[in-house]
């Protein structure tokens, strides 16, 4: 588990290794610069890793700025930035603590071998009488009676350091996973989304891989809305929603683009699979008979067009958004309830 990899000793050297990285690139030490390397040398946010390695890789300078950049990037949030400076600061207070309670066991540790070393050189340089190896026993007693209470105490420390470091991880994820979700529907929210393209646009360009983009929005929903009330709009959402993340592959994203509008964002994904997937979708939703949860009543059927691009490299984010847009619109102006690709627009225009 993760939390094992920061648990008592073995958690103060993966603090030491992130505090070492800040050091080594003459950083200022503040919260989020330590969120940035934990999650560097734990392998926590793999995107992270592979974007700080690049830099490295290019001999760019790992400045304050561009720590920002990346701590904006990969975790920031207007809703969690109070909440991530005062989490990181209680954690980074525990890890000093717990150094220093592990300081203080060193120093325990070498004053016992001192004595110890004593006592042996005195056993084995004279022959004592009764009252000298009283003194000898009671000096190794004392000695040894420090040394397991300086552990007893030191093994409290650690394990109170664990579990509050354990709480407040606990507690940051899921601060993290509230701010870039979507209340309605549970799927991501624009945020992610946003983040996500990002990450996967640069793994396309980077590992020259496939990546697809999905928009889709439900026909006719203004007139729907206005017919039924936005209670029953708001089934329909999760309904298209739950369809959307059930037909998507593990490691697809799907997302609240906005209102009645969706997107999925698909990694090593070819564009005959995009459209594959998403005409699936398309047909277990047009054939799904929904009914009004307050009243029982037929809602009648629900259809949604979406508009698949395949990203081509070179091209922006804003470029790929709107390839995929553009065949969304193409679908809804053809008649609506079908998918459209990139290549179905080029083909009708040669």
């Amino acid at each position: 588990m993760i939390i094992d990899e920061i648990r008592g000793s073995k958690g103060v050297l993966v603090g030491h290794r992130a505090i070492d990285r800040i050091g080594e690139f003459n950083l200022t030490a503040t919260p989020q610069n330590y969120e940035v390397w934990l999650h560097y040398v734990t392998g926590w946010t793999p995107d992270l890793v592979k974007a700080v390695d690049k830099s490295i890789a290019k001999g760019e300078a790992l400045s304050d700025v561009r720590m920002e950049e990346l701590h904006e990037k990969y975790f920031s949030s207007t809703q969690l930035s109070t909440h991530v400076v005062e989490t990181g600061n209680r954690i980074a207070r525990e890890i000093a603590d717990a150094i220093d309670a592990l300081k203080s066991a060193s120093n325990t540790t070498e004053q016992y071998g001192a004595t110890l070393q004593t006592a042996s050189n005195t056993l084995s340089s004279n022959v004592l009488s009764g009252e000298a190896l009283k003194r000898v026993a009671s000096v190794l007693s004392t000695a040894t009676n420090e040394m397991a209470a300086q552990n007893e105490t030191l093994n409290t420390r650690l394990k109170q350091s664990s579990r509050e470091i354990e709480t407040l991880r606990a507690s940051l994820q899921a601060a993290r996973a509230e701010a870039l979700t979507d209340g309605l529907t549970g799927i991501a929210n624009r945020k992610l989304f946003d983040e996500t393209l990002r990450n996967r646009v640069l793994e396309a360009e980077t590992d020259e891989s496939e990546l697809c983009l999905v928009l889709c929005d439900i026909d006719h929903f203004k007139s729907f809305n206005d017919r039924w009330g936005h209670q029953t709009g708001d089934q329909v959402i999760r309904f298209v929603a739950g369809s959307l993340s059930t037909h998507a592959l593990p490691d697809h994203l799907v997302a609240r683009y906005g209102g009645e509008e969706f997107a999925i964002i698909m990694p090593r994904t070819s564009l005959k699979t995009a459209v594959q997937i998403s005409n699936s979708i398309r047909s277990t939703i047009e054939n799904k008979k929904l009914m009004r949860r307050s009243t029982n009543e037929p809602l009648g059927q629900i259809t949604v067009s979406f508009g698949v691009a395949e990203f081509r490299a070179g091209e922006s984010i804003s470029q790929l958004i709107e390839r995929s847009d553009t065949c969304l619109y193409d679908s809804k102006h053809a008649g609506r309830n079908r998918v459209t690709s990139d290549v179905q627009i080029e083909s009708n225009a040669a």
